[in-house]
């Protein structure tokens, strides 16, 4: 059996930034897409056209594979979504840790979320110790949140990172951070709120992927994150790097959260409509989703690099390709 690593999620944001780490590292490749020919033919890498929410075919494809990256997730604050979450994030990720087991993979790597560690709680940034409870008010993180459990139950040891926000180049979709990103470069964000994120350079939670596959602990979780930024401190990074204006007003959450409300309407009545003001978020931003990552710095030795760096390549990625306009 060769250091081949079976990857899913391969073409979304997170994974496709994996895929790059791995290659680069040494481990060949193959890759899970449910549609051939997505990825750019490079030397070490294989595709496997498959769905994580019927792994039970997937065993066969991962028969020789002594690593499995799972990667694949489904992020997005639109209702229609909601139930799809729930077949990707959690059976999806269960089946797959299965499969594994079943094709004699030797350890995994499982893309979880900070989300399942909560907010900051008295004003102390959350840790791995902390553990969010499933709530009803997010579909996504309540999927994540079971997701991680059941990662945490299966047969095949995994371990888990979590990470933060991230943002950098390719975020084509987009994930909600990014929709958040464009959101401003479209001039669209007129008021700020009460709130904080903790932002993290995409290539570095590539760079955790790798660094847990190959030192981490079973079962351990490792936050990955960059730097806690306030919303305001957000935008005012942006303005700098786009010539966009920061926004000067601060929108009390109540007035958010009607308007959010009003907004999950228009998409129940629209299912194929994408929130403009998303409900999850909203509820999110009330909070200041503030992290310490010192464990994947010890452990992994996965030091944060630069956010404003990579807010600017997010930022030229989405000029360059006419996504800003």
């Amino acid at each position: 059996m060769t250091d081949t690593v079976f990857l899913t999620g391969a073409t979304g944001f997170i994974g496709g930034h994996v895929l790059d780490a791995l290659l680069e590292s040494g481990h060949p490749v193959r890759a899970l897409v449910r549609t051939p020919g997505r990825l750019v033919s490079r030397p070490q890498l294989s595709e496997v056209v498959g769905d994580v929410t019927r792994a039970g075919e997937l065993v066969g494809h991962m028969a020789g594979c002594r690593f499995l990256v799972h990667c694949a997730g489904a992020y997005s604050f639109a209702p229609a979504q909601r139930s799809v979450m729930n077949a990707v994030n959690v059976g999806g990720t269960a089946g797959v840790l299965e499969a594994g087991r079943l094709a004699g993979v030797e350890r995994a790597v499982v893309t979880s979320s900070s989300a399942t560690v909560g907010p900051a709680r008295g004003g102390q940034p959350a840790t791995e110790t902390d553990h969010a409870d499933v709530s009803g008010d997010s579909a996504y993180h309540d999927s994540k949140i079971t997701a991680e459990r059941a990662a945490m139950a299966a047969r095949l040891p995994a371990v888990l990172v979590l990470p933060t926000a991230p943002v950098g180049p390719r975020d084509w979709k987009p994930t909600p951070t990014g929709a958040a990103l464009l959101t401003f470069l479209r001039g669209r964000v007129l008021a700020s709120v009460d709130g904080g994120i903790n932002l993290v350079a995409v290539e570095d939670v590539a760079r955790a992927h790798v660094a847990a596959l190959e030192r981490g602990l079973p079962r351990q979780r490792y936050l990955v994150g960059g730097e806690n930024l306030s919303f305001d401190q957000l935008w005012a990074r942006l303005g700098a790097l786009s010539g966009r204006r920061p926004p000067r007003y601060r929108m009390p959450h109540r007035v958010a959260l009607l308007a959010a409300w009003v907004d999950e309407g228009r998409c129940q009545l629209r299912p194929r409509a994408r929130p403009v003001v998303p409900l999850e978020g909203v509820r999110m931003s009330c909070h200041r989703m503030f992290i310490q990552s010192r464990r994947a710095a010890d452990e992994l030795g996965v030091v944060p690099s630069s956010v404003d760096s990579a807010l600017e390549r997010a930022v030229r990625w989405y000029q360059d390709n006419g996504y800003a306009a």
